[in-house]
């Protein structure tokens, strides 16, 4: 699977050695951190003097002004090292090489955390990456949508229920999801409670992924219970038992099963750059390099609402050094995402970029083409991701919101097929999902109705593809991979003997 953990276990307190140097903390005013930097240039507090959307208003300012400061003493969630090392395996994407899996919740809750979720989400995606490196002979880059995707963008500020009208409810980070007055105010201590159960989700995961949980020799035992029995855990098993056929075969070579290779798996986590004195007050000076990295997570993007060449979100963007992605929908003109890439990615190094395409099976056919000729032409390196889910978010009889398996396998397959017609790499899938058995999304071999949907609906905001559609993608996706794997050697056999 991989040779390290996501991260080296976290101690109580960082060591001074590995916490990247920070500037002193500024105790002035919130308004004038954006005096931090002369005219275009960068500081951690520049993205201030930009139009900012999707930032609430906070009543207590002082309070936030407070819960900032206090994020700035903290220790970093993730380390610049750790960024830079995903950087290196996204550009492997961008070649061809790797194939990158990024997945989880819509957005974490604060009610439903809990080390059994955080298991079974992780154990998912050890499972997809599984069908995918071993069905499609492929590298898989495992990022989690996880420890931080706690804020949410919308499209109206408010909304209203038998005539009341309340603010919106802008994900955990911000404010409650109940339908009150008191729920729906900005509070500012709920960013120090994201910061904590970030750092408690880190710690268990990189308990999970160094600790034995993802032995390879395990991955039989990675099946969620109720998928046993079922059409996608039956094909899973079949699978896992080739694996420990191969793995039986290395260790008769004399590999042993006790390398890190085979014991150990690397995971990443990501989130929307969304809440941004959240992402500000965690971004740190490193020591090795000089450069600046938004430690709250190793990787982040920039959303479809936000990513304003001129506004505050690609601001702040451009002078983090970690991994970025792009939203990318059939709004964007080609050039305009052409100057995005320009802004964000100023140096064109492999890995900086990836665009994230969502935008429905039919427009991928018609607008991805023209994009990625438009990159191609500025020179531009970027991993191509799909996003299969946004672009398919539709109302059910019922009121609930739910997506298509069915329209969300046809979008992942225009996504082939355009880069096979235009001769450039799929890089990667990125996809909400969630290990739990929920019914949130129709369709699939394990058939949910719009009937089902009101069986085990919990997500809290978008719907998430469950255990068994989410399997029945990596098997999809692994037989793209193996059959491009495989007309790429017919063809240089061809050309070889020839």
């Amino acid at each position: 699977m991989a040779s390290l953990p996501i991260a080296p276990p976290a101690p109580a307190i960082a060591p001074r050695s590995l916490v990247p140097r920070t500037r002193p903390r500024r105790r002035c005013p919130t308004t004038a951190r954006a005096a931090t930097a002369g005219p275009g240039e960068w500081a951690p507090g520049s993205w201030r003097a930009r139009p900012a959307r999707q930032i609430p208003e906070y009543p207590d300012q002082a309070a936030l002004e407070g819960a900032e400061r206090s994020l700035e003493a903290f220790p970093p969630l993730v380390f610049a090292g750790e960024a830079r090392k995903l950087e290196e395996r996204l550009g492997e994407a961008a070649m061809g090489r790797a194939f990158l899996l990024q997945g989880g919740d819509c957005a974490e809750s604060f009610k439903d955390f809990g080390a059994n979720n955080i298991r079974d989400t992780f154990r998912l995606m050890l499972q997809m990456a599984v069908v995918l490196t071993f069905g499609g002979q492929m590298p898989t880059i495992k990022v989690g949508r996880m420890a931080g995707q706690f804020a949410k963008p919308r499209s109206n500020p408010t909304e209203t229920r038998d005539g009341v009208t309340l603010p919106s409810y802008r994900g955990d980070i911000i404010n409650g999801d109940a339908f009150d007055e008191k729920s729906r105010v900005p509070d500012p201590e709920r960013l120090i409670q994201a910061y904590g159960q970030s750092a408690s989700t880190l710690n268990l995961l990189r308990g999970f992924a160094h600790g034995g949980f993802a032995d390879l020799q395990r991955v039989t035992q990675w099946n969620l219970d109720f998928l046993r029995h079922s059409t996608q855990g039956d094909r899973y098993l079949e699978l896992s038992q080739r694996v420990q056929d191969a793995i039986g075969f290395m260790a008769a070579a004399g590999m042993t099963p006790q390398h890190p290779i085979m014991t150990t798996a690397e995971l990443w986590t990501s989130h929307e750059c969304l809440h941004l004195p959240y992402e500000q007050a965690l971004t740190r000076e490193d020591s090795i390099t000089g450069m600046y990295y938004d430690c709250s997570a190793h990787m982040l993007w920039v959303g479809e609402r936000t990513r304003q060449l001129d506004g505050a979100h690609v601001e702040f963007l451009r002078g983090i050094s970690n991994p970025l992605g792009v939203k990318v929908s059939d709004k964007l003109d080609p050039s305009e995402l052409v100057k995005l890439c320009e802004i964000l990615n100023p140096h064109n190094k492999p890995g900086r970029l990836t665009l994230i395409t969502r935008m429905g099976a039919e427009n991928m056919r018609v607008k991805l083409p023209h994009m990625i000729r438009a990159v191609r032409q500025a020179g531009m390196i970027v991993t191509w991701v799909s996003d299969p889910m946004h672009g398919n978010t539709i109302s059910a009889p019922c009121g609930l919101k739910t997506r298509s398996f069915d329209a969300i396998r046809a979008e992942l397959r225009a996504f082939f097929d355009v880069h096979e017609q235009e001769g450039s790499y799929p890089g990667g899938v990125h996809l909400e999902m969630t290990g739990q058995n929920v019914t949130e999304c129709i369709g699939g071999s394990k058939a949910v109705t719009f009937d089902d949907l009101s069986d085990c609906y919990h997500t809290q905001c978008d719907p998430r593809l469950n255990a068994s559609q989410s399997l029945e993608l990596a098997f999809a996706i692994a037989d793209r991979l193996r059959n491009k794997r495989n007309r790429a050697w017919n063809n240089w056999i061809s050309r070889v003997v020839a």
